[in-house]
């Protein structure tokens, strides 16, 4: 890049580990110190340093990293939603992922963390049902490369002498039942992947989530995905694609859009109501059960995926009380009027093991109070006349 005449940055190598850390140990030290109770959105940052601020960060100061735990969170929503209308067992799925950065592996331990919770499948048995595809094809324990760090999770043990080096490769060895892809490759999964998806699953309904964006890095139209599977696709995406109309009978269908718009805006909301002492994994849970409790009858009834983008102010303030909620009962929150609130409006699942995205009426409607809303004339803003 430093000999691309239309590179805008400066040109010089970027910085090594040891000076990338200790510049934004200082950055960050100063922001807490000069913004006591300030909440951090990590975005952004390549794979490596994306994990390593999180894991460095998480335990200081009350911060939150969009593209693992954002991108996680939403994907999860969609997939308990994809669940529910696959045709299959939770425990019957094999998720092939193509991609494994930071995104991709945050929504895949995200998912597992579901399978573990939800569906009390052991870690191990979880983490089993999961394959990842890279730029060298599936990832191995023995493939003879150097894994990075994050990707030693995921790397499989039982291939033997198997390796797969292209996607279709990869397909007609996992089978898969769920394809999602945080590849940023245009067009991976074309018609003969998605034609394949299809005849694999033809006791199921085939999950495809082609969630890289914008859309010229997209894996696959919802067009293409609704044709090429014989409109039976329970499908989101990253980027946001028109809805289709199935020619031979005039039905109109919604493409899902797994953005992380849904869930980082009520994450920080949540966040500096309650003022919680860290954004744990289970908090992250929630919001994505809570994110998933949304659809209404409507679009539950039309097997949508997620709610539609006119009603997000409306969901935002559910997701928040769930997350509001939850730190409370996680004994995180800190901020007295929060607490005393929900205990005494607890959620009528209060008591429930596992956490669930449940809110009461009362959280809801004093977190709805709270949420920024345009001015609706000039008046507004002037209380008295000049």
């Amino acid at each position: 890049y430093l000999e691309d005449p239309l590179y805008l940055g400066i040109r010089q190598k970027r910085p090594d580990d040891a000076e990338f850390y200790a510049a934004t140990e200082k950055v960050l030290n100063g922001l807490t110190a000069a913004f006591p109770g300030i909440f951090i959105q990590f975005e952004d940052f390549n794979t490596p340093h994306a994990f390593g601020l999180l894991e460095q960060w998480r335990d200081r100061t009350l911060c939150f990293n969009d593209d693992i735990q954002g991108t996680g969170s939403v994907i999860l929503a969609g997939f308990i939603s994809a669940i529910k209308l696959a045709g299959i067992p939770a425990k019957d799925q094999r998720i092939l992922f193509v991609g494994a950065g930071s995104a991709g592996v945050g929504v895949a331990k995200q998912l597992v963390d579901y399978l573990v919770i939800e569906h009390q499948i052991p870690e191990e048995q979880a983490k089993a049902m999961f394959w990842f595809v890279d730029s060298r094809g599936v990832i191995t324990a023995n493939r003879g490369d150097t894994l990075a760090d994050h990707k030693v999770y995921f790397a499989r043990q039982d291939n033997g002498d198997t390796q797969c080096k292209t996607l279709e490769e990869a397909l007609e060895y996992v089978k898969p039942t769920a394809l999602i892809g945080l590849s940023t490759i245009y067009k991976a999964f074309n018609e003969q992947i998605l034609t394949r998806m299809n005849e694999l699953n033809q006791e199921s309904r085939p999950i495809i989530f082609p969630l890289s964006n914008p859309k010229t890095k997209a894996e696959c139209t919802f067009e293409e995905a609704m044709r090429f599977t014989n409109n039976r696709v329970l499908f989101a995406s990253g980027t946001a694609f028109p809805e289709y109309t199935i020619p031979e009978t005039g039905e109109v269908r919604v493409p899902g859009q797994g953005n992380n718009m849904y869930v980082f805006p009520p994450i920080g909301l949540g966040a500096k109501l309650a003022k919680p002492t860290s954004i744990t994994d289970s908090l992250i849970f929630a919001v994505s059960k809570a994110l998933s409790n949304t659809l209404n009858s409507d679009e539950i009834a039309r097997g949508e995926l997620y709610p539609r983008i006119e009603r997000i102010r409306e969901t935002s303030a559910q997701v928040a009380a769930a997350f509001v909620h939850q730190a409370v009962r996680e004994g995180l929150a800190q901020d007295q009027f929060w607490i005393d609130l929900v205990n005494a409006h607890p959620a009528s699942s209060a008591t429930s093991p596992t956490p669930d995205g449940t809110y009461s009426q009362a959280v809801l409607d004093e977190v709805s109070k709270c949420m920024w809303a345009p001015a609706e004339s000039v008046q507004q803003l002037i209380p008295t006349k000049l």
